[in-house]
């Protein structure tokens, strides 16, 4: 490559290279000839990428920031990003140790009760595995979306999370930190991913277990993962713009929904797979929006008959039932969170439920999440189209303008948990907080406890700062796992 002259003669050697390739690398059984001539092709044009980036790193100045960066769909404006004076500094290792002298946890905060201790995490891996070209000094690939593998026994608890970011999707063992698996899609940018387990029938007749991991993102495509073996069995063409986030329906294993900046949500189903390990997927509704929908949430108490769904413009509403004819639906009801028109039509960025009954959300007022009652709700609404949410208790947060923190809940323990601007975690013990005789405090309840930044240090320099753009914990809360703005993926295990 570096002895070549003309770019059209460069560009030739490497479509040349890439269809040699393809050609020429003998492969396995023929089951899998699809799959085999997929992956050299992603090899060889790997290859002749990092080729490429050599040549132009010893013969041409250094590029500037690609410009279009500032118009990717979820990115935060440049400038209220991340501060100048802030240092960001990182070690070329994938993982940099904290430092010993960092305060890595916050005790319980002042105004909360005090009944119930803090609970004892500590940070456990600071991964640095979504970096763009494998590069160590990436500080800039947003991440944005976590999941923990469902468990394999009733009863069991995972300590496997999937992370996406950048234009990779990576498995990571919270224990050991170490990446179990990364998938890679050049030009893609992803922003959720979600899981699901299938009972899937052998060709010797036998019954296995198969988690499935669904990633989309910027390109509107959801690629179904076969993590285990490292490969994309299955790809739907969901939405012709960007795939803000997606989630499998709790009700039905093979029910996936996709909300996208087309203003659209759309149920599919992924079948099961073939014994090839191909999907046929199929459309089963489409539900309109009169915002971007930004997060999904299967009403908990009837998962295959409401979805909820917080946007741009609001908290909205709409019938799932698929014994209903209408194939394409709008929303049913739109909720606010006081009284008055003023109200409505305020971004709800967070949402997730904390029982059958308790939903958090967050984006409705500036430095609050709200915790309201889907029963109370539902069960006022009458035949309006537009409900005030009965509200339970308001929660202390970050009083930032920034939006795009998500929240979630750890159902089984109670807990709700969101990050912020300054790389803080806040968690509040919901179930502690509702335990308090009525009527509660209009003020905001402190939070029970906030998890510090704990600053990881790498060649003598420390990450001062970073946004926590979302935070999941694991169902027995053994493992916490924050994303950041910062192309850093936080760990922290609970003592």
């Amino acid at each position: 490559m570096a002895t070549l002259g003309p770019e059209e003669e460069a560009e030739k050697a490497q479509a040349d290279f890439v269809k040699s390739a393809v050609r020429d690398v003998r492969y396995g059984p023929e089951s899998l000839s699809e799959f085999t001539q997929w992956r050299v092709r992603m090899i060889s044009e790997e290859l002749v990428a990092s080729s490429r980036t050599q040549v132009h790193e010893a013969d041409s100045p250094e590029k500037p920031p690609e410009a279009g960066a500032a118009h990717k769909p979820r990115a935060r404006l440049a400038a209220l990003k991340r501060p100048d004076d802030v240092p960001l500094n990182l070690s070329p290792s994938k993982r940099a140790c904290a430092s010993p002298s960092a305060q890595v946890e916050g005790g319980p905060v002042a105004g909360s009760d005090g009944s119930q201790p803090a609970l004892k995490l500590e940070p456990l891996h600071f991964l640095q595995c979504h970096s763009k070209n494998n590069s160590p000094q990436d500080l800039e690939t947003q991440l944005w979306a976590c999941a923990f593998e469902p468990a394999w026994e009733e009863g069991a608890t995972s300590q496997t999370v999937a992370t996406c970011g950048g234009e990779a999707v990576c498995v990571i063992d919270c224990q050991t930190g170490i990446v179990l698996h990364k998938y890679k899609a050049p030009g893609e940018e992803f922003f959720s991913v979600a899981w699901t387990a299938l009972m899937v029938v052998t060709q010797a007749g036998h019954k296995k277990r198969w988690s499935v991991l669904a990633a989309a993102g910027l390109r509107g495509l959801v690629r179904l993962l076969h993590v285990r073996a490292g490969f994309c069995c299955g790809v739907i063409r969901a939405h012709k713009k960007a795939i803000a986030t997606l989630c499998f329906s709790p009700a039905h294993e093979t029910h996936l929904f996709t909300a996208s900046y087309d203003k659209r949500i759309i149920l599919w189903d992924i079948g099961m797979p073939n014994q090839d390990y191909e999907f046929q997927a199929s459309q089963l509704l489409t539900l309109d929006t009169t915002s971007i929908p930004l997060r999904l949430c299967p009403v908990a108490s009837c998962p295959d008959a409401r979805l909820l769904a917080g946007c741009e413009g609001g908290c909205c509403c709409w019938d799932v039932r698929l014994d209903q004819p209408q194939k394409r639906r709008v929303c049913e009801v739109e909720f606010v969170f006081s009284e008055g028109s003023e109200a409505s039509g305020r971004r709800v960025d967070g949402l997730a439920f904390v029982n059958e009954d308790v939903v958090a959300s967050k984006g409705s007022g500036l430095g609050t999440i709200c915790l309201w009652s889907w029963r109370q709700t539902w069960g006022g609404r009458g035949s309006q189209s537009t409900v005030a949410v009965v509200v339970l208790a308001r929660l202390q947060w970050s009083p930032t303008e920034l939006a795009y923190f998500s929240l979630s809940a750890c159902p089984d323990k109670g807990i709700v948990l969101c990050g912020d601007e300054e790389g803080n975690v806040w968690l509040y013990d919901v179930s502690n907080i509702l335990k308090q005789p009525p009527p509660l405090p209009a003020a905001p309840q402190a939070p029970t406890q906030i998890l510090k930044w704990p600053q990881p240090w790498a060649l003598g320099q420390a990450v001062t700062k970073t946004m926590v753009n979302t935070v999941v914990a694991n169902a027995s809360f053994t493992y916490l796992t924050a994303l950041t703005d910062s192309n850093i993926v936080a760990i922290w295990g609970r003592l």
